[in-house]
């Protein structure tokens, strides 16, 4: 699996702050009902009950929300930068900057647990966060996310 799948470059977006976590899952819900077609409340809503089970801060101020939508008819993914980290809850406890929003069909099952896992393995990256955070154009992002782990597949 490559992020390119998941991931279109209009679902690419940067802000220079955003007010707190609950705002943020907002912009993703936009991004992706522009996206990809989808409820925009929908997405909201699932990315908080999601968030409710246990923070998606994993760490280095990454974020990595995720939430399983009816109607979806494959995974799906949103991606924001910020140029003023926010409040995200996080494992340790230091702002986001880097969010990578995973939507995923209900019954997607292993597919989901892939996207997440590839997801994970590239923000883990130390290189291609240090990319994602000295440009400020979502073309540029884009082709960093979907570069990063293609290259390893070849």
């Amino acid at each position: 699996m490559q992020l390119s799948r998941i991931l279109k470059p209009e679902a690419v977006k940067v802000y220079g702050t955003m007010s707190s976590k609950k705002r943020l899952f907002q912009e993703l819900g936009e991004i992706a009902a522009v996206a990809y077609g989808f409820g925009i409340s929908d997405a909201v809503d699932a990315l908080q009950e999601r968030e409710s089970l246990g923070p998606t801060g994993v760490g280095h101020g990454v974020a990595l929300p995720h939430a399983r939508l009816s109607g979806l008819e494959k995974v799906s993914g949103a991606f924001i930068r910020l140029e003023k980290p926010v409040d995200f809850g996080a494992v340790d406890r230091q702002p986001v900057d880097l969010v990578f929003g995973l939507f995923a069909p209900h019954d997607s099952g292993v597919e989901h647990l892939k996207a997440l896992a590839l997801v994970s393995r590239t923000l883990r990256d130390v290189t291609v966060c240090a990319k994602l955070r000295a440009n400020a154009d979502p073309a540029t992002l884009y082709a960093v996310l979907t570069e990063a782990r293609a290259s390893e597949a070849a």
